[in-house]
């Protein structure tokens, strides 16, 4: 096993959805010893990091700099590293930032920790699978993937480059599917749909879907693997405690639900009667457009993992009631729930 007590920690992305909820988490679990990297910028995600405990802050162009001049001045003891730092946006359309900020980086990254003799946890993406929507396992072959937009081929990249250098079963990627929850008020358009139709739900008294385009599915009726951010982490920080883990893990719930299913979860944690429009999806969209994701998880289970997953109306009702609600950030629960092992 490995102790991730022993040593420190490095968390980068550290101020966003993932790496601020794992932070969190290790908060519960008594952990303090860990250092926070991210591109705060102009964006209000710093409001993320206010609840947790870590050790020390730096901007991720500073951690490089420093990185690239033999790690002079970075903190001593960085034993486990959890990468998670990464423009996420799929939408974003500057190729040479995307692979200079999610694949160069990481690569950088990488390399320094691996040359520390630190365990090295980063952030791949389903995204890497592109309209696949069938088998979508950690066993095909990455040479047949086809991701659909430049973020996807990012992280794609990586996955090929640790294959290539031979450091892909040294190291764990992880393959998140569609996780929400707390502490995404940042994302803008990238937030997940619960995130975006409370807000519209505020305005207007109703949440918008897209209209279905294939005669085999209904309005509402495409389905995605959903994931609550709680439990993202704790799979992530469970992958991270095996030292014998290595290589590409699916982080998904499994299972397959509908936009529908959805949109009645949230209409129940708000205790109102579901009020739902469908709109058309725009052209550009269309051909893009996936009516079907679950993630295959036979390799993440045969890791023994025990831990039961949130069912999607009770993450929804949980985010929506504790968070989205009042106003909260992870952390800043009744009590002091969240900072607290």
């Amino acid at each position: 096993m490995w102790d991730l007590a022993e040593g420190r920690i490095l968390v980068t992305g550290g101020a966003g959805l993932i790496g601020s909820a794992l932070v969190w988490e290790m908060n519960r679990r008594g952990l303090r010893n860990i250092f926070v990297t991210d591109r705060l910028g102009r964006s209000e995600k710093w409001k993320n990091l206010v609840p947790l405990q870590f050790l020390d802050y730096m901007e991720a162009e500073e951690w490089d700099r420093r990185m690239a001049d033999s790690g002079r001045g970075l903190p001593a003891g960085i034993r486990t590293v959890f990468h998670l730092g990464a423009c996420s946006a799929t939408t974003e359309t500057d190729a040479t930032y995307l692979v200079r900020n999610n694949y160069e980086y990481t690569k950088r990254m990488a390399e320094w920790a691996l040359a520390k003799g630190a365990r090295f946890v980063y952030a791949s993406s389903a995204a890497t699978y592109g309209a696949l929507e069938t088998n979508l396992s950690e066993s095909r072959d990455l040479d047949t993937l086809r991701p659909l937009n430049m973020y996807g081929y990012s992280k794609h990249r990586f996955d090929c480059y640790a294959r290539a250098a031979g450091i892909l079963e040294r190291i764990v990627g992880l393959k998140y599917f569609n996780v929400f929850g707390p502490n995404e008020d940042h994302k803008g358009d990238m937030r997940s749909v619960v995130n975006k139709a409370f807000q519209q739900i505020a305005r207007t008294g109703s949440m918008q879907l897209f209209r279905s385009y294939r005669p085999e599915f209904a309005d509402g009726c495409q389905k995605r693997d959903f994931l609550y951010v709680k439990d993202a982490v704790k799979m992530t920080l469970h992958l991270a405690s095996l030292d014998d883990a290595g290589g590409l893990y699916n982080i998904g719930s499994g299972e397959a639900r509908s936009w529908l299913d959805l949109a009645h979860a949230l209409f129940q944690a708000l205790g109102r009667e579901p009020r739902i429009e469908f709109v058309e999806m725009p052209e550009t969209l269309r051909p893009k457009y996936q009516y079907f994701t679950r993630a295959e998880m036979d390799r993440f289970g045969a890791t023994g993992y025990a831990e039961p997953l949130t069912t999607l109306e009770d993450a929804v009702a949980d985010y929506v009631k504790n968070y989205l609600v009042p106003g909260r950030k992870l952390g800043d629960e009744p009590n002091g729930a969240g900072a607290r092992a």
